[in-house]
């Protein structure tokens, strides 16, 4: 049986036109074969709609009852797709995360999939149905409906075509990866390929295209991704293991991203102990921290800095809250005003000198910098907003991006 799992994303199905547009291009799928599974996300901002209309009823609503909100949004989705492929006389039938039995761990509003039973998806694959799966969504240990975070639906597609072993196709509004934002940067080149290692850097530094969890799952199992535009018949990018060839550059893509804060803890006290005991509380709270840096000790204190994303910035100060009571010494700072440029590449591995070269490159340009973290694939720059626009263009440049 030849199986192939798509997604298409909100715009890709936010109108009537769009949803029938989707229609035709799976019922061509199924002509060429295959037994189809698809995955849909919410039509548009739908889910936005939703979230605005939970916060104006409160400012802190119960995550289960928003998760239980927003998980109607793909309702709507799978069953307008159903009911437009069977009135094109191709048999269909929608499915929420709960009936496909796809198993969920975690909080509310950020859960994971820990398994997904595919009883029902092969049952209705023999019958050659064209399967229509809401993304973005589960069900728990407690029979609660669970959501995946945004951009979840990538990883619902991803997981599905793990436990099926097939290829996944990820349609969407753009037409592939690129070496950058093309909104940021207009010559910005499309990429043929692109490895996981790669684009999971790219998608956990603010690249938009690809959700980081759902490659991850990709990479785990060896399933090959394929992104393409859902409204143009133009090719796309492969996310799949790396090939030999691909490592003749230094630099494959650079990620900008402006909804990260920094944090800054001065005057914590030099104690492995505290400094363990600051990030394992914000762990638990699930506040994600990405560069993180340390001075060196000076009268038996350090300070430490760290980026969060913006959303999670209260949930961090709740928690560090907690240690400038417990240390009345310590001044805990914060600055949302920043941009984080990182540039990614397999071939830093074999290449050195990338980061001196960007160095060279800013100062040229008197670009300060407030923060470096390095890897062997990626560095990230910290730098001041009003800065992005020359940084992106002299590193697009130097690099051929």
């Amino acid at each position: 049986m030849k199986i192939v799992v798509q997604k298409y994303g909100g715009t890709s199905v936010g109108s009537i036109d769009r949803i029938k547009n989707v229609a035709n291009r799976i019922i061509k799928k199924k002509e060429e074969g295959y037994h189809i599974i698809v995955v849909v996300s919410a039509m548009g901002k739908n889910t936005d709609r939703l979230l605005d209309m939970a916060y104006e009823i409160s400012k802190n609503p119960p995550k289960r009852e928003v998760d239980m909100l927003i998980s109607t949004g793909e309702q709507v989705s799978i069953s307008l797709l159903s009911m437009t492929l069977n009135a094109l006389g191709c048999d269909a039938i929608s499915l929420t995360g709960p009936q496909v039995n796809i198993k969920t761990v975690g909080n509310h509003m950020k859960s994971k999939i820990s398994d997904i039973d595919d009883t029902i998806l092969r049952h209705h694959l023999k019958d050659n149905k064209v399967i229509i799966v809401a993304g973005f969504q589960g069900v728990n240990e407690h029979r609660d409906i669970t959501t995946l975070g945004r951009g979840g639906s990538d990883t619902s597609a991803v997981a599905i075509a793990s436990k099926l072993q097939c290829p996944c196709e990820i349609y969407t509004d753009v037409d592939g990866i690129y070496s950058t934002d093309p909104r940021l940067y207009s010559k910005a080149k499309k990429l043929d390929r692109i490895s996981y290692e790669e684009m999971l850097e790219m998608a956990s530094l603010g690249s938009g295209v690809m959700h980081g969890r759902a490659i991850e799952l990709g990479q785990k199992y060896g399933i090959p991704i394929y992104v393409a535009s859902s409204l143009e018949e133009k090719p796309g990018t492969i996310i799949k293991e790396v090939a030999q060839m691909m490592e003749s550059t230094a630099i494959t893509g650079m990620a900008i991203d402006n909804n990260d804060a920094i944090i800054t803890l001065d005057y914590v006290p030099y104690s492995i102990q505290v400094i363990s005991d600051i990030f394992s509380r914000l762990a638990k709270k699930d506040v994600n921290i990405d560069m993180i840096s340390q001075t060196s000790p000076r009268d038996n204190s350090v300070s430490v800095s760290f980026t969060v994303p913006k959303i999670e910035l209260k949930e961090a100060k709740e928690v560090l809250s907690y240690f400038e009571s417990k240390y009345p010494e310590i001044r805990v700072n914060t600055k949302e005003d920043i941009t984080k440029l990182s540039v990614v590449g397999i071939g830093m591995r074999s290449q050195s000198g990338v980061a001196a070269q960007i160095f060279a490159l800013l100062a040229k340009e008197n670009i300060e910098i407030d923060m470096v973290t390095t890897s062997e694939i990626k560095i990230s720059y910290v730098i001041n907003p009003e800065n992005q626009q020359t940084a992106i263009k002299v590193i697009a440049e130097e690099f051929g991006l």
